[in-house]
């Protein structure tokens, strides 16, 4: 009897997945927690397993759609059965997994229309696999009328046959006619300087050319934020837009800071220290201070402040997919060998696209470290709905005075964005002078 996996529920703040890949075809059979795609939430890529065993006979959706969790995705049976009764009419037609070169592999033939719980493409869309065939090549999409796929999709066989038909003409060599066998404008295109020229008489004097048009605005492509970034680009939009946010800068001498990273990373391997990172050390002294600030350690909902006694640090990762933050779950209670461990075991995952959702919710404070990009001070957005964030920049060497006497100290640039509507300039500035304290004093803070 026919069976349909459906989209998985992969945490409680995760409402859809986008299909990357479909590791699986009409035909294949496969076994139970076999890998039929791989998709990408809002936060994180991962792969699908089947719930059950057959002979895939129907896969439902698109690489790129966006699919609804608990929707269904592949029917399975036997091969031959009857699945009128669980696929729609109108539903996406049986396709081949992505081949890896996209230049190698012609696209299916023409194809049906997705199921109405699909999210289609409309006319001037791009297949992943057409769109990097003509990065490969050099061909602008815009330049192909409408394409072979559904609702006038440009897929892999278009850009081909674009290929296959010769240079296209830019604007301006169209309008004054003639033929070229090849263009060297961008992508292989004609250009006015391309044309064949028309015969001139023997006596008639030499004629200056005109400089060729521009090929104005060259070569584009287009297309919607999805997956992370369109998750990024619209909490970075609440966040500005639903709170009042102040940044304040300082500095901390780092000395102490960079003296104890030395010595842990020539430490005894057995100790379980040698990977400790400064970030680490800033970190775990903003673990051991927030507890001081219930105010910081708190979010804002709906004109509800909820403070926490557990510290949930949150801390930027730069990922191939974005921006992923990924939480240290009550940091404050955590050794510093501890905290570093659950650190680097959150950032691999959060870049190989393996972290958990739920471990990408529940933070209460966040740090954003850019400080290894050479940048000193920037302004950090509040990741919504907590009230404060903490940006690290870069270790600077600055002139100090001692006893009459011209120094260099390395200092190392903080810059903290509150929200004023509950916290005051004041607090923020206190906050940071007790951070700077045990940042100064990071020996004794990692003791506490």
């Amino acid at each position: 009897m026919a069976t349909i996996v459906v989209m998985p529920q992969l945490g409680n703040s995760v409402e859809s997945c986008l299909i990357v890949e479909w590791a699986v075809a009409v035909g294949d059979v496969v076994a139970v927690d076999q890998t039929l795609c791989s998709i990408e939430t809002d936060k994180s890529t991962m792969e699908v397993p089947s719930t059950d065993a057959g002979t895939v006979l129907k896969i439902l959706w698109e690489e790129g759609d966006e699919v609804p969790v608990k929707d269904p995705l592949v029917i399975l049976g036997e091969p031959g059965e009857d699945i009128s009764d669980l696929a729609p009419a109108d539903s996406a037609p049986d396709r081949a997994p992505t081949v890896p070169d996209p230049a190698d592999a012609p696209e299916p033939a023409a194809q049906a229309p997705a199921p109405s719980y699909a999210t289609t493409a409309s006319t001037g869309a791009v297949s992943p696999r057409a769109r990097a065939l003509a990065g490969a090549k050099g061909v602008d999409t815009a330049s192909i009328a409408e394409g072979s796929g559904p609702h006038g999709r440009i897929i892999e066989r278009d850009v081909a046959a674009a290929i296959a038909a010769g240079p296209v003409l830019t604007s301006a060599a169209r309008a004054l006619g003639g033929t070229a066998d090849t263009g060297t404008g961008i992508g292989g295109r004609v250009t006015t300087a391309d044309l064949a020229a028309p015969a001139q008489p023997s006596a008639a004097p030499a004629v200056t050319q005109a400089a060729p048009a521009a090929d104005f605005p060259g070569a584009t492509s287009s297309e919607p934020l999805k997956g992370v970034r369109k998750v990024v680009a619209q909490r970075m939009m609440a966040s500005l837009q639903e709170s009042a946010q102040l940044t304040l800068t300082t500095t901390a001498d780092a000395t102490g800071l960079l003296a104890l990273r030395a010595k842990l990373k020539n430490s005894d391997e057995s100790l379980g220290l040698t990977r400790v990172t400064i970030n680490d050390l800033v970190c775990f002294a903003v673990a051991k201070t927030l507890p001081k600030y219930p105010v910081f350690n708190a979010t804002l909902e709906d004109g509800v402040l909820t403070t926490y006694e557990q510290v949930h640090l949150g801390f930027a990762a730069d990922t191939p997919r974005g921006l992923l933050v990924p939480v240290i779950r009550s940091a404050q209670a955590l050794t510093l060998k501890q905290f570093s461990a659950e650190a680097k075991r959150l950032g691999a995952d959060a870049v190989n696209g393996a972290i958990s959702p739920e471990y990408l919710s529940g933070g209460t404070f966040t740090v954003s470290n850019i400080g290894a990009f050479g940048i000193e001070t920037f302004t950090p957005v509040i990741n919504r709905p907590q009230t404060a964030i903490l940006g690290v920049g870069a270790t600077t060497p600055a002139p100090v005075v001692a006893d009459g006497t011209i120094g260099v100290q390395q200092r190392i640039n903080f810059s903290l964005t509150i929200d004023h509507q509950v916290i005051d300039g004041a607090d923020g500035a206190r906050f940071l002078k007790d951070l700077v304290a045990a940042i100064e004093a990071i020996d004794v803070t990692v003791l506490a």
